[in-house]
């Protein structure tokens, strides 16, 4: 490795340490839900306006393209959102911050009200371009029309061209790992 135009020696990690091991097994639901718990996410609330009015929290989001602005997100065939969104060719992004765990709890929970009641339960205003409800508090907002679908496996993956962005000033990010909310430690130089 080389820093600062000077060679760094590094030292590797035990072999039995950090080895990936195959097992019979490693393709099944199970251990890949034990493994991508291992990768750490933000964690947004997508939602769609109009008649399909719904909300989700989703952490399989992610920025695709600055030229054109593109984002996907995917989301599972059964679910709600897939029909709301595979509908209304729309959605909105709420790129939630700490101090949000408990809305993303809430748009993960499905005994919640489905349609425009789900939105009793919390703050939003309607997103200029798509009609959306977008989250106050959050540290970006996104709204986005659908230009392309792909199918993979029990997933559709939504590309969404970006019509707006818009971020907040300051806070720090909500993450996901290992089946739990964390926050990011502070920054030390």
């Amino acid at each position: 490795m080389v820093s600062n135009g000077r060679a760094v020696r590094t030292t590797a990690p035990h072999p039995q340490a950090h080895s990936p091991k195959s097992t019979p097994d490693a393709a099944d639901h199970a251990s890949l839900r034990e493994v991508m718990g291992r990768f750490a996410t933000g964690i947004t609330v997508l939602t769609v306006g109009g008649e399909r009015c719904h909300g989700m929290t989703a952490n399989a989001f992610t920025s695709v393209s600055l030229d054109p602005p593109l984002v996907l997100c995917c989301i599972a065939h059964t679910a709600r959102m897939h029909e709301a969104i595979t509908v209304e060719r729309s959605f909105a992004v709420s790129v939630l911050g700490v101090g949000q765990e408990d809305t993303a709890g809430y748009f993960a929970d499905k005994r919640r009200p489905a349609g425009p009641a789900q939105f009793d339960a919390v703050d939003w205003v309607p997103g200029p371009r798509t009609g959306a409800p977008l989250l106050p508090g959050s540290l970006a907002w996104l709204e986005c029309e659908v230009v392309d679908v792909h199918q993979g496996g029990d997933h559709s993956m939504f590309l969404g061209a970006v019509l707006s962005s818009t971020r907040a000033a300051e806070g720090q990010p909500l993450l996901f790992f290992g089946g739990a909310f964390h926050r990011c430690a502070p920054h030390t130089h």
